[in-house]
């Protein structure tokens, strides 16, 4: 095929398309500073988008970065300091979907707003980070990657200059962010000091050879450190707090921005440096413990956590926040299960589970934006009777409701059908009980997914509302997540296939 004549940097066609859609926006606004040229801004960002996906499916489809194809196996660039794979090709279309959507839906939450340039460019820098960091494979370009990303999303965050909540949220995120980053880089030195390397797969060699061997406590620590690092990117516990502050106090589709692309990108470093620096076998002859263990506890606490918080907020937003928070303990599930046999299919179920919370989380806080640019209040009161005046709107709210809380035939019952079958398949104790934690928690988020449902469709409007505006993007939007949460149904054989594929590339 055609990708076999090209050159290897251009298997970072994804990421580079993403940089070069931000250069174009930058470029307009210089030429036009203050430009409101909402069809041109929003247009630019989602055609780049919409071509790095592209792109990412392409070299999917081709084979490129799977390993067994000759010619087309995985690509190393810049001495190995970044890697093109089946995994991080996967990653890079669910954050180039996820930037689409967002980048479509903005197009009528940003009316009048004053820096629509700088956000459009803000978003598509951040994505590029994201897209990065599915590459990267050394401590040092993930923590480049990371920062890459970060930056443009705190500013993301604090965008709506004249709103206290905004700013206040975005200082709280850069502040916990800058916390987060010094203990990640502390760890990274430790790891390094342990084992005198930086890429993945030098770090890996080193402990298979037993040369670290003199350093246990020190490289534990550092792992310990790069984790905290992870589940601050994660929003998962204990550097979860962030969350519902920034989500609240960001614009809505920010919120759906971070909560879906960020999260996945998070987890996709906390993936390939697990898998590839620190095999299990010979990690755990060095620092003494299993270090699955950690993620076995992470994952019970952060999907408890993040669920009964969720079950006791008057606020939606925050209310998605929180759930947010237990999703990611969900994901984590496929770190928890891995063994030193493998456990692609459990960690294949989590990168199956990202790509179905892509949608169907994106769509609900672009429900909330939906909202917001009505000018409906933020309790679940507020969201009484929508349906009375938005029935089209309200019904993809409730497929996004119940495909969260997993029920069947939806496409988030499937991947947590996954998740359960694969931690039960691991057949450990510890994984039973993770199984068990995903079942209840799955149960009590019924309630406060429900509880939104039952607002707009059942009770009674507390106000009587004028007819409300039909803004075309941000229906668009939500209709296409809607209908993709729905339709990965009959698609799933084939998104099994290849998330089952890409966690076999990194675990070979």
């Amino acid at each position: 095929m055609a990708v076999l004549e090209l050159p290897e940097w251009a298997a970072l066609a994804p990421a580079l398309i993403l940089f070069g859609t931000a250069m174009a926006l930058f470029i307009i606004d210089s030429i036009s500073p203050r430009s409101t040229n909402r069809e041109l801004l929003a247009g630019t960002a989602t055609v780049g988008s919409l071509a790095s996906l592209a792109v990412a499916v392409w070299f999917i489809a081709a084979g490129v970065g799977a390993p067994g194809f000759e010619g087309r196996g995985v690509i190393e660039l810049f001495d190995g300091q970044l890697v093109v794979d089946q995994m991080a090709l996967y990653f890079t279309m669910i954050v180039a979907i996820v930037t689409a959507l967002v980048s479509v839906a903005s197009y009528d939450y940003l009316q009048d707003h004053t820096y629509q340039a700088e956000y459009y460019s803000l978003i598509m820098l951040a994505a590029t980070g994201m897209a990065t960091m599915a590459t990267a494979n050394s401590l040092v370009t993930i923590f480049i990657a990371l920062e890459l990303s970060s930056l443009p999303s705190y500013a993301l965050v604090a965008i709506l200059k004249d709103n206290r909540g905004s700013v206040e949220a975005g200082l709280k995120y850069f502040l916990i962010g800058a916390l987060s980053s010094a203990i990640f880089v502390y760890g990274i030195s430790l790891v390094y000091g342990a084992t005198g390397s930086l890429q993945l797969d030098a770090i890996a060699a080193v402990l298979q050879a037993g040369d670290a061997d003199a350093f246990g406590g020190l490289l534990g620590l550092g792992i310990l450190m790069l984790i905290g690092g992870f589940a601050f990117k994660t929003a998962s516990v204990p550097f979860h707090f962030w969350a519902p502050e920034a989500y609240e106090g960001a614009p809505a589709p920010i919120s759906a921005f971070l909560s879906s692309a960020s999260k996945a990108a998070g987890f996709v470093i906390a993936f390939r440096v697990f898998t590839t620096a620190f095999p299990l076998e010979a990690t755990t002859e060095v620092i003494g413990i299993e270090w699955t263990w950690a993620f076995v506890i992470l994952a019970i606490a952060t999907m408890t956590v993040g669920n009964f918080a969720a079950a006791t907020q008057d606020k939606v937003k925050r209310m998605l926040a929180y759930s947010s928070i237990g999703h990611a303990g969900y994901v984590l599930i496929g770190l928890a299960g891995l063994t030193t046999d493998g456990g692609e299919v459990v960690m294949g179920a989590a990168m199956m589970h990202l790509l179905v919370y892509g949608f169907m989380n994106t769509g609900a806080f672009l429900f909330v934006a939906l909202a917001e640019h009505w000018g409906v209040g933020r309790t679940f009161e507020d969201y009484n009777g929508l349906a009375n005046r938005a029935p089209v709107a309200c019904f993809a709210l409730g497929i996004f409701m119940f495909s969260l809380a997993g029920i069947p035939p939806l496409g988030g019952f499937w991947s947590k059908y996954f998740l359960f079958t694969g931690a039960l398949q691991v057949g450990s104790t510890a994984m039973l009980v993770v199984a068990a934690a995903l079942v209840v928690n799955s149960a009590l988020s019924l309630y406060y997914y429900s509880r939104l449902v039952k607002a707009v469709w059942i009770e009674e409007p507390i106000v009587e509302r004028d007819a409300l505006a039909q803004p075309t993007a941000l229906y668009a939007a939500i209709v296409v997540a809607a209908v993709m949460t729905v339709v990965l149904l009959p698609a799933f054989g084939p998104v099994a296939d290849t998330a089952s594929e890409a966690a076999a590339t990194v675990l070979s």
